[in-house]
């Protein structure tokens, strides 16, 4: 269910935003001295101090709750389908998340509800200027001022070695496996577009046909220590702006299936996670020759590992050097991108003093179906990003963002993109 964001409403959010930052900055001055306050909020989590620690006295009743907002300024530098052009621009979005420990609340162990609510406004530079397959800001999701996008129960056994989650689900939300995001398609540095990278090829695996937040289920089960395997299944036409009642149980029973396994280690004190998966669509598809196809399915990798830490010898420190990669296929009759790879890493504490500051470097390409070139078109899109995720203060963090765009859309018409941006996140 959600409600659109109107364009003459479109600073509403924006503004509603704004108007949290004054409530922190004045508390701020309330529960410091006249020297001290400006001090004392920012070494703060959140900027309103979890609505003046109320935030606090409800998760001790089980109740959790966590509001920030995501806000990216980007232009486009040289080449794509045009450089002037400034719709799209500036893009954002809000993300709260609702969740209730039903152990606390009603004495059901291992049970959780979770509930995500965000909204957002502008579709982003790709459709106006750059014209990716992959999209260089994937958090840009168009104008909705409000929308449940997830809804879901979960219960685990055996201490979270066992996992069942059933409602409105995202299957690219991971589960952690001894600190490592599995199930499905997970990453430590490559997975988190209001974090880390911001193109779509460098958050997920674009040759996996996920379905929009639907109605679904995955099954998580961990029989060793280490190696973990998982299946989940969910509404193929789900539309993350409906409850899911309506697509999944009217018309066509479609749903999608991923399943995945793989192990997590702890390779000389240091984590890693290597990941196989295959993916099975069975709805109807157009193909990029004639006619239609059901049942298309495909595979995939993804691994990372860090590969040196600053403080060897505590096993909480992300200090240090890792790295990941990911590749996918799809079927070339029916997939734009049949093949698909990525490379890259991430370095924390690069800069003495900067303990939680991140230098980050990747690379992407997609491999365009043959099917789907023409005179016009190349083989490929490739993508390189790099980042710096500054830790402005404990509730704010600043990212300068520069990708370079190698053959946008694939299309030898249009020249390579060089887009500049900015990246807010902040805690509320």
């Amino acid at each position: 269910m959600s409600f659109s964001l109107s364009r003459p409403t479109q600073r509403i959010i924006p503004a509603l935003l704004a108007g949290l930052c004054l409530i922190g900055v004045a508390a701020g001055g309330e529960d410091a001295n006249d020297t001290g306050w400006l001090e004392a909020l920012g070494a703060r989590e959140s900027l309103t101090d979890g609505l003046g620690g109320v935030g606090r006295s409800l998760e001790d009743l089980g109740f959790h709750w966590c509001l920030a907002a995501t806000q990216v300024y980007q232009t486009n530098l040289h080449g794509g389908q045009a450089t002037h052009r400034r719709a799209g621009r500036y893009a954002g979005s809000y993300d709260l998340d609702l969740e209730f420990d039903l152990d606390k609340i009603a004495g059901l162990r291992g049970g959780v509800f979770f509930m995500g609510v965000e909204g957002s406004w502008s579709d982003g530079l790709d459709a106006s200027s750059i014209g990716s397959f992959f999209g260089v800001n994937d958090d840009a999701g168009g104008d909705a001022a409000i929308m449940i996008s997830e809804a879901w129960y979960e219960q685990n056994w055996l201490d979270g070695r066992v996992l069942f989650r059933v409602g409105k689900v995202d299957l690219t939300g991971t589960v952690l496996c001894h600190n490592c995001p599995v199930a499905f398609d997970g990453s430590m540095y490559a997975n988190d577009e209001t974090a880390q990278f911001l193109n779509g090829a460098l958050v997920n695996n674009p040759t996996i046909p996920f379905p929009d937040n639907g109605l679904g289920a995955m099954l998580y089960i961990e029989p060793l220590k280490g190696f973990y395997v998982s299946a989940g299944v969910a509404d193929a036409q789900g539309d993350a702006r409906e409850t899911g009642f309506r697509t999944a149980f009217h018309g066509p029973d479609n749903f999608f299936g991923i399943f995945e396994t793989g192990v997590v280690p702890r390779l000389c004190g240091m984590d890693g996670a290597y990941r196989v998966g295959f993916w099975y669509d069975p709805q109807p598809k157009d193909r990029l020759t004639s006619g239609t196809k059901r049942d298309d399915m495909g595979l995939y990798l993804s691994c990372d590992q860090m590969v040196l830490k600053e403080v060897a010898d505590d096993a909480d420190d992300t200090q240090g050097l890792g790295l990941f990669a990911r590749w996918g296929y799809a079927h070339s009759d029916v997939a734009e991108i049949t093949h698909f790879w990525s490379v890259g890493g991430q370095y924390q504490g690069m800069i003495p003093g900067r303990d939680d500051d991140v230098l980050g470097a990747g690379v992407a390409q997609g491999r365009i179906s043959k099917y789907a070139r023409s005179a016009g078109r190349d083989a490929q899109e490739t993508v390189l990003e790099i980042y710096y995720n500054a830790k402005v203060c404990g509730w704010l963090n600043i990212t300068g963002d520069v990708q370079y765009v190698a053959n946008p859309g694939a299309d030898k018409r249009v020249g390579d993109a060089v887009v500049v941006g900015i990246r807010a996140q902040m805690n509320f």
